[in-house]
C-alpha cells in the first residue's frame, strides 16, 4: 500500500506531462505548421472559385453525362445514414465483391456496356481497367492518363472543342509520381470537369 501511494503521484505527473506534450503542444505545433506551410491541403484541398466551393480534390464526384469526364465506379449509399435533422448523409465504401463472383462479373459487364455506349468513337479500343472497377475507398478522385485519353474524342465532340484542347486540360489536371518515384501519374476528374465547364481556369 505504501508503495502504491508513493508511485501514484509520479504516475499522475507523468500522465499529465505526456497529455500536455503529446495532446496539446505536439498537436498545436503540427496543426500550426500545416496551416502555415500548406493551408490548402491542411483544410481538405477544397476547390473554391469566387467564393463558391465545388468540392475537394481528394474526393470523387459522380459524373455520368456525356459532356463530362467519368471517374471510377462509386459505391454511394444515401439511404443508410441520416444526421440529427433527418437529412440523408452520403456514405461511400469499396464494393467488397469477390472478383470470382457472378455479381462482380455482372457489375463489370454493365459498366463496360455503359462505357462503350457513351464512347462510340472508341469502338474496338480496350477500355482502361480503372474505368470499370472500384477503388479501395469507393471515392477515388483520380483516374489514369489512359482512362482520361479514352474519353478525349467524346469530350471534344460534346463540348465543341478539339481533341488537343481536351488534352491540354487533362495535362493541366494531371499529377506526376510523388518525388518522381512513388505512385503513378494520375488525372483529377473534378478539376478536368470544372475546366470543361469554364469554372476553373
Amino acid at each position: 500500500m505504501q508503495t502504491f501511494k508513493s508511485v501514484l503521484p509520479k504516475a499522475a505527473m507523468i500522465f499529465i506531462i505526456f497529455s500536455v506534450v503529446c495532446g496539446i503542444l505536439y498537436t498545436g505545433v503540427v496543426t500550426g505548421l500545416a496551416q502555415l506551410i500548406f493551408p490548402d491541403k491542411a483544410n481538405g484541398s477544397i476547390i473554391e472559385v469566387k467564393g463558391v466551393k465545388y468540392g475537394s480534390e481528394l474526393l470523387a464526384q459522380q459524373y455520368n453525362d456525356e459532356k463530362h469526364m467519368w471517374g471510377r465506379i462509386m459505391n454511394v449509399d444515401v439511404s443508410t445514414y441520416t444526421d440529427k435533422e433527418g437529412k440523408r448523409l452520403m456514405y461511400a465504401a469499396p464494393s467488397n465483391k469477390s472478383p470470382a463472383s457472378d455479381e462482380y462479373e455482372q457489375m463489370i459487364a454493365d459498366r463496360v456496356e455503359l462505357i462503350r455506349a457513351a464512347n462510340p468513337q472508341r469502338e474496338g479500343t480496350p477500355i482502361p481497367v480503372d474505368l470499370v472497377t472500384c477503388s479501395g475507398s469507393g471515392l477515388d478522385p483520380d483516374i489514369s492518363p489512359a482512362a482520361a485519353e479514352y474519353q478525349v474524342p467524346r469530350l471534344a465532340a460534346e463540348n465543341g472543342m478539339t481533341e488537343e484542347q481536351i488534352r491540354v486540360i487533362i495535362d493541366q489536371c494531371s499529377k506526376g509520381k510523388f518525388l518522381c518515384v512513388f505512385g503513378e501519374k494520375t488525372v483529377n476528374v473534378l478539376k478536368v470537369n470544372l475546366m470543361l465547364d469554364g469554372i476553373l481556369k
